[in-house]
């Protein structure tokens, strides 16, 4: 059996984001969202985020029908009832990318733990996305583009094991 850190990244270009591109299974995921402007985004009741232009990365999981093509493609519509804390942030991006990988072993946890102590990553607001995680937030901020290639190596120093991280990105 090949171990997964043998197995590489697959990336895929597409002109428009499409949910179909995505596995109609169960998994983990991260929005790459960029910002361009300087603004205060209400996140529903939860609190206030100081919107600054940079790179912001939400990490969500996808567990429910339908998998990582039902959940991102939520996220992908711009027209919809704002439920969730992401929901109020992406109203105000543009998403250029999505990284995930589909298993069924939730990993919403270790992939924030890594981003946290990823280099030139902070927190910009305590609990986003992890109403029910006590002490753990699901978005961070960069002011530089991350790379997929690092936020990999540190998942399979973390988890040797880790089923390999796709990207999709827009053209």
């Amino acid at each position: 059996m090949i171990s997964a850190s043998f197995l590489p990244p697959v990336t895929a270009v597409a002109e428009r984001f499409d949910a179909a591109l995505l596995p109609a299974e169960s998994g983990t995921y991260i929005l790459l969202l960029e910002s361009g402007q300087h603004s205060d985004v209400a996140i529903g009741r939860f609190a206030t985020l100081a919107l600054q232009p940079g790179w912001y990365l939400y990490v969500g999981s996808a567990f429910g029908p339908g998998g990582l093509r039902a959940r991102v493609g939520r996220h992908l519509r711009r027209h919809k009832s704002l439920r969730w804390h992401i929901d109020y942030l992406r109203s105000r991006t543009q998403l250029r990318q999505i990284w995930y990988c589909n298993e069924k072993q939730r990993r919403e946890s270790l992939w924030a733990g890594e981003l946290a102590k990823m280099p030139g990553l902070t927190i910009p607001l305590a609990g986003f996305g992890a109403s029910d995680r006590r002490g753990e937030s699901h978005l961070f901020y960069t002011a530089a583009c991350p790379k997929a290639a690092a936020f990999r190596q540190r998942l399979l120093k973390a988890d040797p094991c880790h089923s390999p991280v796709q990207t999709l990105s827009l053209a």
